[in-house]
């Protein structure tokens, strides 16, 4: 008991210490602040109008229009950083308040957004890996594997291309396994928005660019539709009186000028992970926390529908059995999708990303955790409880008394592979734009391109912490059979 008490006491400190980590950033103008708190969604990952800075800030073209809009105009804002799909998804089923995040102006998003008055004129171009001569147009691709960003003018732009010149699209939600997919040579080439690559290119990430630039479209800000109109309208004149001062183009200079600064280029390795670790144990604290916070709701749930799938009414088996099909037969990031999209598009209401991505791992390992306690349950001997009735034993008193116990010796290594399942699960909820330990590595990529020394801390990371709980709870486990 004494152990079980220091581990829960442990996890309470770190439910405590990682429940105030902030999952957004609130921005407000110089002037008193007042009124709403506009959420907007943007893809951290587009570097170089979005993107996070070693600091831990959101900078970039966007994130620096954006700021320089609200303080003239005197509104305040949370940046919920997103995968570009994820917060247009958001955006529409009312997530967001607004998403400026390199979004081109098209008839098709018309539709379903309004858009601002458009900020930067963009065009794509076509770039192969570095020191590579087998391609040099799009006569060369004939065959060969493209890569291509989804929801982007780039994916617009090959699939325009594809047929005429006989080349498979590779699709990819961020820019980086885009590139990743060209600088392995799985593809031979990728399409992107000139001041992406360019700045890319800049960054030493492994690419070279061998077309000129196609014509392109206009990145807006977006608001939906007949929503927000305050907002748009705040933006716009922000918008001009930024140009008519100058400070559109200081912010421009600052990223694609001739002196816009380049990453540091004889940085260490070791400098790297150390300069990322801060933001990549952010994504731990928040990877453990609602591991923990589900894990708690998964058991009362398995709790509960566990012992309905054990009991002796026949409705309250179909229910839970019916529980059971529906979540473990539901891929988990479909459930995240249809409860963090789908719900609240469907009754009109905001649901906070915490509650989702908690609401979508807790249902996913509930169901789990009611069959593990099913499980456990019927493993013990029937005759067990036979002999019980036949001494007197209520059902619920044997069961209590003379089931359950055993039941928990047999249920306990199945628990803790679930926690150890629920915890690596977490990863997928960054496709909703839950920033944990995946995610934070994703975000650090995209502004450093190393991808093996961030993916290799990760995985390292993921590697301590499943390896130590695990431990704890052996030994747990043996104190519990022992004990």
């Amino acid at each position: 008991m004494k152990s079980i008490r220091t581990i829960l006491f442990t996890l309470s400190l770190l439910l405590i210490t990682t429940a105030g980590i902030p999952y957004g950033h609130v921005t407000a103008s110089s002037a008193p602040a007042s009124g709403k708190v506009y959420q907007i969604g943007t893809d951290v990952t587009f570097a170089p109008f979005e993107f996070q800075d070693a600091s831990g800030e959101f900078v970039g073209i966007d994130m620096d229009l954006l700021a320089a809009i609200a303080e003239d105009q005197n509104f305040r804002y949370e940046i919920k950083p997103m995968g570009f799909n994820a917060a247009v998804q958001a955006l529409e089923a009312n997530q967001v308040d607004g998403v400026i995040a390199g979004m081109s102006i098209t008839e098709e998003r018309k539709q379903k957004f309004d858009f601002s008055d458009p900020y930067f004129q963009s065009g794509v171009v076509m770039a192969i890996r570095e020191n590579d001569d087998s391609i040099q147009g799009y006569e060369d691709l004939r065959g060969k594997r493209v890569a291509v960003k989804t929801g982007t003018e780039g994916y617009s732009f090959a699939e325009s291309i594809a047929d005429e010149h006989g080349f498979t699209i590779v699709p990819f939600d961020d820019s980086d396994q885009m590139y990743n997919d060209v600088r392995t040579g799985n593809s031979v080439a990728c399409f992107d928005d000139y001041p992406v690559l360019a700045y890319g290119v800049q960054q030493n990430n492994g690419l070279q660019i061998v077309t000129d630039m196609e014509a392109g479209g206009e990145y807006g800000f977006a608001v939906g539709k007949d929503r927000n109109q305050e907002l748009l309208e705040m933006f716009n004149t922000g918008l001009t009186n930024l140009r008519a001062s100058g400070k559109y183009q200081e912010i421009i200079d600052v990223y694609l000028g001739e002196n816009a600064s380049v990453g540091p280029a004889n940085q260490s390795r070791w400098e790297l992970i150390v300069e990322s670790l801060p933001s990549l144990l952010s994504g731990l604290g928040k990877t453990i926390m609602y591991t923990l916070v589900s894990l708690v709701f998964a058991f009362i749930l398995g709790l509960i529908f566990g012992f309905m799938k054990v009991g002796r009414n026949k409705v309250l088996r179909g229910i839970a059995t019916v529980f059971v099909d529906i979540f473990r037969g539901i891929p988990l990031i479909v459930l995240a999708f249809f409860i963090y999209w789908g719900i609240p598009q469907a009754f009109g209401f905001t649901m906070p990303l915490f509650v989702a991505a908690v609401l979508t791992l807790t249902l996913n390992a509930g169901a789990y955790i009611t069959e593990i306690i099913r499980g456990g349950i019927q493993s013990i001997d029937p005759g067990q409880m036979e002999a019980a009735r036949s001494l007197g034993l209520p059902y619920r008193r044997a069961m209590i008394k003379i089931i359950i116990p055993q039941a928990i010796k047999v249920m306990i290594p199945s628990f803790i592979n679930q926690f150890v399942i629920t915890l690596k699960d977490t990863s997928i909820l960054s496709a909703i734009g839950l920033v944990e330990l995946t995610q934070s590595g994703k975000i650090i990529i995209a502004r450093t391109f190393a991808s093996f020394d961030i993916w290799l801390v990760v995985a390292i990371m993921y590697l301590i912490v499943i390896t130590v709980l695990t431990k704890i709870a052996n030994r747990l486990e043996g104190k519990v059979r022992h004990g």
